[in-house]
């Protein structure tokens, strides 16, 4: 920090008088203030920034100069006990007696939170609103656990908060680590809030890793799909659970997607093919996904129910919870010892389906409506039977060249 004293001409050029000012500089930012002193051009002292002799009103102007040099020193000290950085804004709001106010996270994060319930079906969706309401009830609690307090103010969150809400996540909540960071990458959210509105000046996360672990999906093989298509499922319910199911395994469309799906988004593509033209609930991108002879027989079988023809839908789909709840018969009768739920669809589209049948990622990226393609490689895990027939080809390349021979003769 610096501090000096100049003067600046009068509106009035003529005049031979200067208005004294105060300049402070902190860290390269200038707080500049009138002192509302006036002195003769002849009688300042630019270098000393101070009035020139020995005068009764040379000697009280300087005194006075030297009363707000020391104030300048008393808020710094003050401002330093608070446990804040000294900064340009934080003289001024001393300076000039403007009441500073205190942010708390609770307080900022129930302002997200309501514009993001505002905002519900035109930006974002209930269930990302939902995510950060529950994140929000998580921070309350901890800060009952940790500090005995509902709330904190945001200039106290340092890098140890952010720690401890990570290990209360995971020991008090028995959340694993993927499910941790998502709570905190939403409470990251919310701190960048804070630091892009000068609220809080130094990023508590700096240094801290949130890299989620790899997690394995689960995914139907070639065999289980074709034991799920051929099984003659006499109940109605379960059987059109079963095809809803297959659907997807063949379309790689989420649940919302294809619950949202409408007869008018099946469009005759360039090819002359029928394909599905729609666009992403999650993302809102593009979804174009030309239609496999398994998808359109399904089609068929569902042309004239009542449900498609009233709702303009493609399928009859039941609820979310419902649908996973009757993949569990679905699995027992079919004898498929796995979880099955309806985003393992997806993972299945994205694996057995595609890229194991030669679909490069590229199009296999653009079908499932991603964004990047490192997004569909996680998806995208190749099966051990892809890497067998893969390594094959290498085998028989080995075998008729003359490395292998080459070998066998020096040995």
């Amino acid at each position: 920090m610096s501090i000096l004293f100049f003067g600046k001409k009068t509106k009035n050029e003529s005049d031979k008088i200067l208005s004294i000012y105060l300049r402070v500089t902190i860290n390269g930012e200038r707080f500049e203030v009138s002192s509302q002193r006036y002195v003769e051009t002849s009688k300042w002292s630019a270098s000393a920034g101070k009035v020139k002799g020995s005068s009764e009103d040379a000697r009280s102007i300087n005194q006075y100069l030297d009363s707000l040099k020391q104030k300048v020193y008393a808020y710094q000290k003050n401002i330093a006990l608070e446990g804040k950085d000294f900064t340009k804004e934080m003289l001024r709001l001393k300076w000039f007696g403007i009441e500073q106010r205190i942010h708390t996270l609770v307080e900022v994060f129930r302002q997200h939170n309501e514009q993001l319930k505002s905002l519900i079906g035109k930006d974002n969706s209930k269930a990302t609103y939902t995510k950060y309401r529950t994140t929000l009830d998580h921070i309350i609690s901890f800060l009952q656990w940790k500090f005995k307090r509902s709330d904190i103010e945001i200039a106290a969150i340092n890098y140890s908060f952010i720690t401890d809400f990570e290990f209360w996540l995971k020991s008090v909540q028995n959340c694993n680590h993927n499910t941790t960071i998502k709570y905190i990458s939403n409470l990251r959210k919310i701190i960048n809030l804070c630091l892009k509105n000068g609220w809080l000046i130094k990023d508590p996360f700096v240094g801290f890793k949130m890299t989620k672990k790899e997690v394995v999906r689960e995914i139907l093989t070639e065999e289980e799909l074709q034991t799920l298509i051929s099984k003659d499922i006499q109940n109605i319910r379960i059987r059109q659970v079963r095809d809803i199911f297959i659907f997807s395994c063949f379309t790689g469309l989420a649940y919302i997607d294809a619950k949202r799906l409408k007869r008018s988004e099946i469009v005759i593509g360039m090819d002359g093919e029928r394909w599905i033209y729609t666009r992403r609930k999650k993302t809102d991108s593009p979804t174009r996904i030309p239609l496999l002879p398994v998808v359109q027989d399904i089609m068929e079988v569902y042309n004239d129910h009542p449900q498609c023809i009233n709702e303009d839908c493609l399928l009859p789909i039941p609820s979310n919870a419902k649908l996973n709840a009757y993949l569990k018969e679905v699995a027992d009768i079919c004898g498929i010892n796995k979880h099955l739920t309806f985003h393992i669809a997806r993972h299945t589209f994205a694996t057995t389906v595609t890229l194991n049948n030669g679909v490069p990622i590229e199009s296999v990226s653009k079908m499932l409506g991603h964004k990047s393609i490192k997004i569909t490689q996680i998806y995208a895990k190749i099966l051990d039977k892809k890497v067998s027939e893969d390594m094959g080809i290498l085998r028989k390349k080995f075998k008729n060249n003359n490395i292998q021979n080459s070998l066998k003769t020096a040995n």
